[in-house]
């Protein structure tokens, strides 16, 4: 039986070790080939690149930079280099991609550039405690079996996945917790100095639904969340 063929991307840049920790686990389930932006695009949401160049640069064996956003990553590999793709996996990004995050996340914007491109996708992210070492070796072992299951699981074909991590200091055990993301919004606020204006939300402050995303990682449980477009 043949392997599938597995494309990895990432909003972080080519070189983050979220990017590394998810090419390693894909590994175990199938060929990989890596994509990245050479430069970090996060909160880039699903912004493309039309009206200039975009450069793709060998990094390693099956493995290329480009000059672009998580999305022209996506495009590049299926439209022009590898149409034969199977699978898409966008990640592992740090911090969270929960609820409303998913409109301004590059990882995200990856996964979903994907399914619009007729492949299906898996975000994963890590949610980052303030103050907590993260251990992305911790993060591959809470990914590893979720992955599993996602990548035999039936999708639609307007229909992919957003998987959230928790960042727990209690080991790589943690509940799966399938769930819709929440539509709060974040917690949004500004120091204002002058006539300047410096962002002062914080992401842990965020409202949380019973029974949603946000909830449920920030509690300590792995979120899967089927998205559509």
């Amino acid at each position: 039986m043949l392997r599938p063929q597995i494309l990895v991307t990432n909003d972080d840049g080519w070189d983050a070790p979220g990017l590394a920790a998810l090419k390693m686990l894909a590994a175990r389930f199938g060929d990989v080939f890596v994509i990245a932006p050479r430069d970090p695009h996060s909160y880039a949401g699903h912004r493309v690149t039309t009206d200039a160049p975009l450069t793709l640069t060998a990094t390693g064996d099956r493995e290329y930079h480009l000059s672009g956003t998580p999305a022209d990553c996506v495009r590049v590999a299926l439209k022009s280099l590898m149409p034969n793709i199977d699978w898409v996996l966008s990640g592992i990004n740090r911090g969270g991609n929960l609820g409303v995050d998913i409109y301004s996340s590059g990882t995200v914007a990856a996964a979903r550039e994907a399914v619009f491109l007729g492949k299906p996708a898996i975000a994963i992210s890590q949610y980052v405690r303030r103050g907590v070492p993260l251990d992305w070796d911790v993060s591959t072992a809470l990914a590893a079996p979720v992955l599993a299951r996602l990548l035999t699981a039936a999708t639609g074909p307007k229909e992919y996945w957003n998987v959230n991590l928790p960042h727990s200091e209690n080991g790589a055990s943690s509940a799966i917790s399938n769930c819709d993301p929440d539509d709060e919004p974040l917690d949004v606020r500004f120091h204002r100095d002058g006539n300047e204006f410096h962002y002062s939300g914080k992401y842990a402050a965020r409202p949380r639904t019973p029974g949603r995303d946000v909830e449920a990682c920030f509690r300590g449980a792995v979120t899967v969340s089927r998205l559509h477009v």
